[in-house]
């Protein structure tokens, strides 16, 4: 990106925010950044990006928290807080990749309902009906796109739930049974985990691919 370009970026989303403070709403923003040549198209693809990278995040966070479990119930001697202590943050670290996917998705739904909503209505002001048609089609043909790619990531964001409620349970009973038999005790659970993070990674995966191939086809067409 141009420097001019991420100079009046910068501008619009001052503009963005000063106009959101006085009471405005995501048209404002919108509006701001368009103002400056940054359209709902490019900010879906923005948006789409920031979500992809927040599920590549919450992958790693998954994978680290599951490690540092297995490093506790895998304790031998030594200080059994300090490595307690170290599975808690990495539990919490989950839960706050997990709030991240979630929030990235909304903006995403949130541009894309602004940008469908525009481009239709855009269309409606067509007058040559072969031209009002093939817009007709690319919109419907990116919507369907669109759906395809939401579904993916709602799919993926709904298999962090169960287990971090999981995590979280096995962290408030250690924490008030912190020895080598309360840790054997959920030993059992640990199997579980394993299979549900790594269904969560694949499922992460195919969101990542449709969103790299949304992107594609996004910035192909612009």
């Amino acid at each position: 990106m141009k420097t001019s370009k991420i100079i009046n970026i910068g501008l619009a989303l001052t503009l963005a925010a000063s106009t959101l403070s006085l009471g405005g709403c995501q048209s404002a923003y919108y509006g701001a950044m368009e103002k400056v040549g940054y359209h709902k198209r490019d900010i879906m693809v923005d948006r789409v990006q920031d979500a992809k990278e927040s599920q590549e995040e919450a992958q790693e966070q998954f994978s680290s928290a599951l490690a540092e479990m297995q490093a506790l119930l895998a304790f031998d001697g030594g200080d059994l807080e300090k490595a307690y202590n170290k599975a808690k943050d990495e539990y919490e670290s989950a839960q706050a990749a997990a709030d991240d996917v979630s929030n990235r998705i909304d903006k995403v739904e949130d541009v894309a309902e602004a940008l469908f909503e525009e481009w239709q209505s855009e269309i409606d002001e067509i007058s040559k009906a072969s031209l009002r048609r093939n817009s007709t089609s690319k919109l419907k043909e990116t919507q369907r796109s669109y759906n395809s790619l939401v579904k993916s990531m709602r799919r993926a964001e709904a298999k962090m739930p169960p287990i971090l409620t999981a995590m979280k349970d096995n962290m408030l009973y250690l924490k008030h049974n912190l020895n080598a038999q309360a840790i054997g005790a959920i030993k059992g659970e640990f199997t579980s985990l394993q299979t549900d993070i790594s269904s969560l990674i694949k499922e992460m995966n195919k969101s990542i691919a449709e969103s790299n191939a949304f992107i594609k086809s996004m910035e192909t067409a612009s």
